[in-house]
C-alpha cells in the first residue's frame, strides 16, 4: 500500500451512506425551485393570485414570484460562510432548515402575492444557508475516492425534488379549490423535517473541529464518517494530514472577505483565481438555460399550444432524475473536466437544433416533437455533466482557510444569476409593451452560452479527480488547468512540504504522536 493510500481509510458502506445522507438537502433546493413551474400554470392559482379583470397574473408578477426565491438564497448563501466558520457546518444547515420552514408557513397561511413573495424570500434565505454550507460539509467529510460521486448525489437530490414537485403539481392541477396549489407548497415541510432529524444524527465536519483546535472532537468525527475506531491508523494519518495542512495555512493567516480576491486571477493557486473559477463556474451553470426549462416549461408549452404541458413537464423532470446517477460513475472514471467540456458542447447542439427547427417549421407538430425530444436530450446532458460537476469542483478547489467563504461566494453567484435569469426570461420569451418576444429563438442564446461554457471549462477549470482536498491546493499552485489532469502527487504533501517540516515547528510524525496521545485519552 502506498503512502498516499495510507492517508485515508477504505470506504465502507456505512461511511458512504452517512456522507451521502447529507445530500438530501438538495431536496429543499429542488422541490422549492420545481413546484413553482406547476402552480404557475394552474387555473386555481391564476384565479387566486391574478387580477380579477384578467383572471391571471402579469409578466412582471410571474417574474417576481419566481425570482424572489433566488434573491433570498443569494443573500443567505453570502452570509452563510462566516456563520459556518463560527458555529459549525451542521449547525448552520439545521438553522437554514428552520428558516425555510418559516417561509413555507408564510406562503401557505395567506393567499396573496405579497404573502407568497415574502414567504418565498424567507424560504430562499434558508435554502441559501443549506445550499452553500451543505456543499462545504459534504466535500469535507466525503472520502476522496468517492467524493465526486457523493457530492454528485446532492445534484441527484435536487433533481428528485424537482421531479416530486412536478408529480405533486400534476396530481393536484385539476382540484377546484386552493388545495390545488397549497398542497404542493405545504408538502415542503416534510423535506426540511427529515433533513433536520437526519443531521442531528450525523457528526460535525472534522475539518471544522481542526479549525477550532479541537483535535479530540475532530478525531471522533473523522472516525465516525470513515467507519473506523478512534485509534485506527487510517484516522490518525488522515487527521495528521489535515492538521499539518491547517498549521501551514495558519502561517499564511486567516483569509478575510477582501483577502478572497488577493493575487492575480491567472496566478497559480491564488485566492482570486480560485474564487474566479468557483463563481464563474456557477454562473456558467445558470447560463446553460436549465432553469428556463424547470421554471417556465409549463407556461411556455401552454403559450406555443403544445398538448399536455403538465405531463411533458413531468417527463423532463423524470429524465433529469434518471440521468443524474450516470455522473456517479463518469465523474470518477473520466474526471470533472471532460464532463464539463463535452457536456456543454452536447447541450449546445440540442439547443441550436430546437431553435433552428422551431424557426424553420413554426407552429407545426414536427417542431413540437423536436422541441420535446431535444429538450429531454438537453436535460440528460445537463443532469449527467454540468448539474453535478459544477458543485463537485466548487467543493474541491478552496483550501481550508478560504473554503467556507469561497463556497459561499460561488453559491451566491449561482443564486444571483438564477435570480437575474428568472426575472428577465419572461420578458425575453413573451415580450412586453407591444414588443414581440423571442419565443423559441431564445434557445439560440442558451446554445451560444453553452459554447462559451465549454471554452471556459477547457481553459480555466482544473482536474481534481482522485486527490485529497489538500493535494488539490498543491496541484493548483503548480500547473495550469489544461495540464492538471496529468499532475500526480508523489507523496502526501505534508511530508513533502519543507522536507517534512511545517514552518519549521512541527513534523508530520510529531503531529501523529500528539494525535495518538489524544486517541489514548479518549
Amino acid at each position: 500500500m502506498s503512502s498516499l493510500d495510507r492517508v485515508e481509510a477504505p470506504v465502507t458502506a456505512k461511511a458512504y451512506l452517512m456522507c451521502a445522507f447529507s445530500a438530501f438537502a438538495g431536496m429543499l433546493f429542488g422541490y422549492d425551485s420545481g413546484y413553482i413551474a406547476s402552480v404557475l400554470g394552474m387555473a386555481e392559482f391564476k384565479k387566486a393570485y391574478g387580477s380579477p379583470a384578467t383572471g391571471t397574473y402579469t409578466t412582471s408578477q410571474k417574474g417576481l414570484i419566481v425570482a424572489i426565491l433566488s434573491c433570498g438564497t443569494f443573500c443567505g448563501a453570502l452570509i452563510s460562510g462566516s456563520l459556518a466558520d463560527r458555529f459549525g457546518r451542521r449547525t448552520i444547515i439545521i438553522a437554514g432548515c428552520v428558516v425555510f420552514l418559516a417561509g413555507v408557513v408564510i406562503q401557505v397561511a395567506h393567499i396573496s402575492i405579497p404573502a407568497l413573495v415574502v414567504g418565498r424570500l424567507v424560504a430562499g434565505f434558508g435554502v441559501g444557508f443549506v445550499s452553500a454550507v451543505n456543499i462545504l460539509y459534504m466535500s469535507e467529510v466525503a472520502p476522496r475516492r468517492v467524493r465526486g460521486a457523493i457530492v454528485s448525489s446532492y445534484q441527484f437530490a435536487i433533481t428528485l425534488g424537482i421531479m416530486l414537485a412536478s408529480c405533486v403539481g400534476y396530481a393536484t392541477q385539476d382540484r377546484t379549490d386552493s388545495s390545488a396549489f397549497r398542497i404542493p407548497i405545504g408538502i415542503q415541510f416534510l423535506w426540511a423535517l427529515v433533513l433536520i432529524i437526519g443531521l442531528l444524527l450525523l457528526p460535525e465536519s472534522p475539518r471544522y473541529f481542526v479549525k477550532k483546535g479541537r483535535l479530540d472532537l475532530a478525531m471522533k468525527a473523522l472516525a465516525r464518517v470513515r467507519g473506523q475506531p478512534v485509534s485506527s491508523e487510517f484516522v490518525l494519518n488522515e487527521l495528521a494530514e489535515i492538521q499539518a495542512n491547517f498549521e501551514y495555512e495558519q502561517q499564511l493567516g486567516e483569509v478575510s472577505w477582501l483577502g478572497c480576491f488577493s493575487g492575480g486571477v491567472w496566478t497559480g493557486g491564488s485566492n482570486a483565481r480560485k474564487v474566479f473559477i468557483g463563481t464563474a463556474l456557477q454562473t456558467c451553470q445558470q447560463a446553460t438555460g436549465i432553469n428556463f426549462v424547470f421554471y417556465y416549461s409549463v407556461t411556455f408549452l401552454q403559450e406555443i399550444h403544445v398538448r399536455n404541458p403538465f405531463l411533458i413537464g413531468l417527463v423532463t423532470t423524470i429524465v433529469n432524475v434518471a440521468s443524474t446517477p450516470v455522473s456517479f460513475y463518469t465523474i470518477e472514471r473520466f474526471g470533472r473536466r471532460p464532463l464539463l467540456i463535452y457536456g456543454a458542447l452536447a447541450m449546445m447542439v440540442c439547443e441550436m437544433t430546437i431553435a433552428i427547427v422551431g424557426l424553420a417549421l413554426p407552429n407545426s407538430q414536427t417542431a413540437n416533437y423536436c422541441l420535446i425530444t431535444f429538450v429531454c436530450l438537453y436535460v440528460f446532458f445537463f443532469a449527467s455533466t454540468w448539474g453535478p460537476a459544477a458543485w463537485v469542483v466548487v467543493g474541491e478547489i478552496f483550501q481550508l482557510n478560504l473554503r467556507s467563504k469561497g463556497v459561499a461566494l460561488s453559491t451566491g453567484s449561482n443564486w444571483f444569476w438564477n435570480c437575474i435569469i428568472a426575472i428577465i426570461t419572461p420578458y425575453m420569451v413573451d415580450g412586453t409593451d407591444g414588443h414581440e418576444g423571442l419565443g423559441v429563438r431564445v434557445f439560440f442564446i442558451w446554445g451560444a452560452l453553452c459554447a462559451a461554457c465549454a471554452i471556459f471549462a477547457y481553459a480555466v477549470v482544473p482536474e481534481s479527480k482522485g486527490l485529497t482536498l489538500e493535494q488539490v491546493d498543491r496541484m493548483m499552485e503548480e500547473v495550469s488547468a489544461p495540464r492538471s489532469g496529468r499532475w500526480r502527487a508523489c507523496e502526501n504533501w505534508a511530508r513533502d512540504l519543507d522536507g517534512g517540516r511545517i514552518g519549521g515547528t512541527a513534523t508530520i510524525e510529531s503531529i501523529q504522536m500528539d494525535l495518538k496521545k489524544i486517541s489514548a485519552a479518549t
